[in-house]
């Protein structure tokens, strides 16, 4: 018999896996921590080995127990989500961790901080016990984060140790498998890179904390930069006031109609699609509620597209960093396609190495770098004589 999340259909079609995702709950609500083991345990690839209702209880329980990835709440009595991160990376350095966060202001300023004091992503948590019981969406995007984390942390365990040690095939969701092969760079357009007259960065999984490493070295070039971070609404507001804040360029939530100027950053608002069109002339900004492309709104690659006939090929400069997925992958083919360049960030740098290594395997990119070195190359190409 099935319970409302599906379990026995899941479990009844296919086998428990031997070697799941490792995963601890915490949250103050035990109705809460019961109505997320489900969701998470009506896959097969996951088991639930703990709950616990506050951030110290989960240090504690992270030093007696393996865990891949914790889904934790921010706001908890004794220790909250925020103070925990920290103490949690200390005690296992190779773990995952998913904040659950309400679609508020404060909900979406505190995970930002979160992210940048090393939680791997967000998820944003429906407000009431039904909500989570029947959002089918948020189950869905719940259990894959945690499955391509999981596969992330195990990654991260293995290089630590010296071993290899995969998950098991089936724990890599569907979604995201792809065939690997050999990685192969590919020239520049006329042999060097020209001068670039707009920057583009698509992100997804890890993103935020990418971003602000990579923009952390653009401060003061004039170009454009526009940024497609796949983020709910409120969210991309708040990463906006972050990026202008850490790193110290004029980033701004995207507006329809304001036009694509020198010396700014513009961050696809929650929802919408962000592309570039010429109106009298003038690039500027147009929203879209087009329907999603890759399971995502916004979306990488209508971005890429529309930066690709608004600016012409050779003069666009594109990276794509760490994230589920492959978001980028056609959009950033057209762009290289017109003589564009284009980075993509490096497996061990990615928290998931899944829209860089679409581009990496995909043959298209000019260069591959760690995180560190995107921003000081973006610079170098940036600030070139044209």
């Amino acid at each position: 018999m099935s319970d409302s999340f599906g379990r026995g259909s899941l479990t009844a079609a296919r086998p428990a896996n031997p070697d799941p995702v490792r995963v601890m709950v915490v949250d103050d609500s035990a109705v809460i921590r019961g109505l997320l083991t489900r969701a998470l345990e009506g896959d097969p690839d996951i088991r639930v080995v703990t709950s616990v209702g506050d951030g110290q209880m989960a240090v504690n329980s992270l030093q007696r127990n393996s865990i891949d990835v914790i889904v934790l709440d921010i706001e908890m009595p004794v220790m909250d989500g925020l103070t925990a991160i920290p103490k949690l990376l200390a005690v296992a350095p190779q773990v995952k961790i998913i904040m659950a966060s309400t679609l508020t202001l404060r909900g979406a300023d505190v995970s930002i901080r979160c992210l940048s004091a090393g939680a791997a992503d967000y998820i944003p948590k429906p407000t009431s016990t039904r909500e989570i019981g029947g959002a089918e969406d948020f189950k869905r995007e719940l259990v894959a984060k945690v499955k391509a984390l999981g596969a992330a942390a195990r990654r991260a365990g293995s290089r630590s140790r010296g071993e290899i040690r995969p998950l098991t095939p089936s724990a890599a969701p569907s979604l995201f498998k792809r065939e690997v092969g050999p990685i192969v760079t590919r020239p520049a357009a006329a042999g060097v890179p020209v001068k670039p007259d707009v920057i583009a960065i698509g992100s997804s999984t890890g993103g935020p904390q990418a971003l602000f490493e990579v923009l952390s070295h653009l401060k003061g070039i004039s170009q454009p930069i526009l940024i497609t971070q796949h983020m709910p609404a409120t969210f991309t507001t708040i990463l906006a006031e972050h990026i202008s804040r850490q790193c110290g360029i004029d980033a701004r939530e995207a507006k329809d109609g304001e036009p694509v100027v020198q010396n700014r950053c513009y961050i696809a608002p929650g929802d919408f699609h962000m592309l570039v069109a010429q109106r009298a002339g003038v690039n500027v900004i147009a929203l879209s509620k087009d329907p999603p492309e890759n399971f995502c709104r916004p979306a990488v690659d209508p971005m890429m597209r529309s930066i690709l006939k608004a600016f012409g090929g050779r003069k666009i400069l594109s990276c794509i960093l760490t994230g589920m997925g492959q978001d980028g992958l056609k959009g950033c083919t057209e762009v290289v396609n017109g003589g564009g360049t284009l980075i993509a960030q490096d497996e061990a740098s990615s928290v998931v190495w899944g829209m860089p290594g679409a581009v990496a395997q995909a043959g298209i990119c000019n260069v591959i770098l760690p995180l560190k070195e995107i921003g000081p190359h973006i610079r170098k190409l940036a600030s070139r004589a044209a």
